[in-house]
């Protein structure tokens, strides 16, 4: 049970579950970076347990519980504090200096107007918008349960796997986080991100694509040669030089790319299945 590679998948779970509190404690901007290590371990479990032949059906409930916690719970947290913020106006004369600060008088005076009933300046529809986040852990979790069972998803993904639709999630903290720090304010273009409407819209889409019947390609490596990880490789070198040159800007694009590249590869695919048969 204690194995290597079930250690890496628990080291997944406290990942989240610090992403998580961090959170909710107003460290919003630090947050995000607890989802990349857990993607880290994600890989590694996942890997290692290959290389040492540990795979086994209790890793791979284990992996999927972790999951839950750091790919779908979390993004789902995370979110609607994002919503929190858009609601209000980041270029108030009384914002805090302070990023964690102004984020946790935030959450708390939201909190306050929707569970103690205290009125304030948001339409009382308003008040209930952010908990449209929770349909990212909502779907994450048919999501996973749907991979489990999926005999066809053992070697590539049937739909957006929940780490890389968490990875594009985390777009929304650091942008906030970048601009709050670069400005203090909402620029013209940051205004137009994290309006409500926007921010729902986005989290609607990207999370139907959980359980879509999308073709995508896994990054799990049997081996690192070159032929048969063509778009692997391409992705990750594409994805290398993205981050250099755009930083936080180019995880949407990332995410973008793998879409894409994952669509390239299921018509070559098609294409050579096609070929053998004829």
């Amino acid at each position: 049970m204690f194995n290597i590679p079930n250690l890496f998948t628990a080291a997944n779970l406290l990942s989240g579950t610090f992403a998580i509190l961090l959170t909710l404690m107003g460290r919003i901007d630090v947050a995000p970076f607890l989802i990349f290590l857990g993607a880290i371990f994600d890989f590694l479990d996942g890997f290692i347990a290959r290389k040492l032949n540990q795979a086994g059906e209790l890793g791979k409930q284990l992996d999927s519980l972790a999951d839950m916690i750091t790919f779908g719970l979390a993004p789902g947290i995370f979110m609607m504090v994002v919503i929190i913020i858009s609601l209000t106006d980041l270029g108030s004369e009384t914002l805090s200096d302070n990023f964690s600060s102004f984020v946790n008088f935030e959450i708390t005076t939201w909190k306050n107007a929707v569970f103690y009933n205290i009125p304030n300046s948001m339409d009382t529809p308003l008040k209930y918008t952010p908990f449209f986040a929770l349909f990212i852990p909502f779907m994450s979790m048919f999501r996973l349960a749907k991979f489990n069972i999926d005999k066809r998803q053992s070697e590539s993904f049937i739909g957006l796997n929940t780490p890389t639709n968490t990875i594009f999630f985390t777009t929304f903290p650091l942008i906030l986080m970048t601009e709050f720090h670069k400005n203090g304010y909402k620029s013209e273009w940051l205004n137009f991100i994290i309006q409500p409407g926007f921010l729902i819209t986005i989290i609607g889409c990207v999370s139907l694509l959980l359980i879509s019947e999308i073709p995508m390609f896994s990054l799990k490596f049997k081996n690192f040669i070159w032929n048969g990880n063509q778009i692997r490789y391409t992705f990750l070198i594409s994805s290398t030089i993205t981050i250099i040159f755009l930083l936080v800007w180019s995880i949407p694009i990332i995410v973008l790319l793998y879409v894409i590249l994952s669509s390239i590869e299921n018509k070559l695919n098609k294409k050579q299945s096609h070929e053998i048969q004829s």
